[in-house]
């Protein structure tokens, strides 16, 4: 792709002058990465449920050319064509996320997965992207048309998509959308009597989850005191860290990580610490970081309201997501179930965080050709 001229107004050619390649590099790093720690850390649970030893590295392979594929399609897309897509595309998921109530198997107390065509897929994880770009187009209709009540909208498809999440019930993702929303509507210029709003409303929603949820108050009180319940996951995640050290104890050499029930999914950063050891685990840590901040240092330079609010978005979700798995394994904060982006096992995860990448990538794309992108980075 180096051959591409500068003058080249082709579709690939315009894309590889305008999009940021650091970013582009970094994400195309994780993923490969992704399938090095789930070479490491899923054969103990292939094993343990009769499947080949390396049944979940070829599902994860099977599914990279096709992540490969959305994160390029969609980084390819105009701020208007990503708007657009992603207008459509939440009607579905939140269309295919509701049915879940109705036809999904219940696994582990939720109903979350839908079986098409012989493949499992989680539409709440693909109705996560496209709310995010949804709620930035009406926060910046409001901005741009006086009189638009595009916060009333806003707070209305909050309230839809965050429902469908309880209903599930899904509270590690209804949380994790709460959060991100109610950063994209700050950035938008939240009035100071929302902000009073929303802090209430989400330590009631908070204590009402505690009070009524058994399984919520389980999490919460081992947490705070151990010795209240089973806090096996976390103690041999803890003990996975201590026994890797600084450098590891070598590829596939882990031992701790055949006692943990989820290690190729939400405990995956415990196995890379015990195989790879502390310093893989700042490596990664910092990639994450590299990948969070450049993006915003794109969306300070960019004046167009939705841009900056969906790219700004995005990139909450993807840093809020990776630093709520890796606070967890650390036991930082209870128990959410939640992935660590392109690291853990899981088609659906991985497919709708190349979307979501891919669109932030589309967002942050410099301006060479008189297009309506941010300015270039160094």
């Amino acid at each position: 792709m180096s051959s591409f001229a500068r003058t080249d107004t082709s579709v690939v050619g315009r894309w590889w002058w305008t999009v940021d390649r650091w970013l582009l590099a970094s994400l195309l790093l994780l993923m490969a990465a992704g399938v090095l720690f789930a070479m490491a850390a899923s054969p103990p649970k292939a094993e343990a449920l009769g499947l080949p030893a390396f049944h979940f590295v070829r599902r994860q392979l099977m599914f990279l050319p096709i992540a490969l594929m959305l994160l390029i399609g969609f980084s390819l897309m105009s701020p208007l064509t990503v708007r657009r897509t992603a207008s459509i595309l939440f009607c579905a998921f939140f269309v295919l996320t509701a049915l879940t109530l109705v036809f999904a198997p219940e696994i582990k107390g939720s109903q979350r997965w839908l079986f098409i065509g012989g493949t499992a897929i989680q539409p709440s994880e693909f109705l996560k992207p496209m709310f995010i770009v949804m709620a930035a187009w009406m926060f910046a209709e409001q901005k741009r048309h006086e009189g638009f009540p595009g916060n009333a909208i806003a707070i209305a498809l909050c309230a839809m998509t965050i429902g469908v999440l309880i209903l599930q019930p899904d509270f590690g993702q209804a949380f994790l959308l709460f959060m991100v929303w109610s950063a994209m509507f700050f950035m938008a210029g939240l009035p100071l009597f929302m902000i009073v709003i929303l802090a209430v409303a989400g330590i009631g929603a908070a204590i009402a989850a505690y009070n009524l949820l058994p399984h919520v108050a389980s999490r919460v009180d081992r947490f705070l005191d151990p010795a209240s319940g089973d806090t096996y996951q976390i103690e041999k995640a803890m003990t996975a860290f201590q026994s890797g050290g600084f450098l590891g104890r070598g590829p596939g050499e882990g031992v701790v990580k055949r006692g943990l029930p989820d290690a190729h999914t939400d405990f995956v950063f415990a196995v890379i610490g015990e195989e790879f050891g502390l310093i893989a685990c700042l490596g990664l840590v910092l990639l994450f970081a590299f990948i969070v901040l450049r993006g915003f240092l794109h969306m300070l330079r960019e004046n167009d309201p939705f841009v900056f609010l969906a790219g700004a978005g995005l990139l909450v979700l993807f840093g809020l997501q990776a630093v709520i798995n890796i606070s967890v394994n650390l036991d930082l904060m209870p128990s959410k179930g939640m992935t660590l982006p392109f690291i853990s096992y899981g088609g659906s995860s991985l497919l709708s965080l190349s979307m979501a990448m891919g669109m932030m990538l589309a967002l942050t794309r410099r301006t060479h050709f008189g297009g309506s992108f941010g300015r270039p980075l160094p």
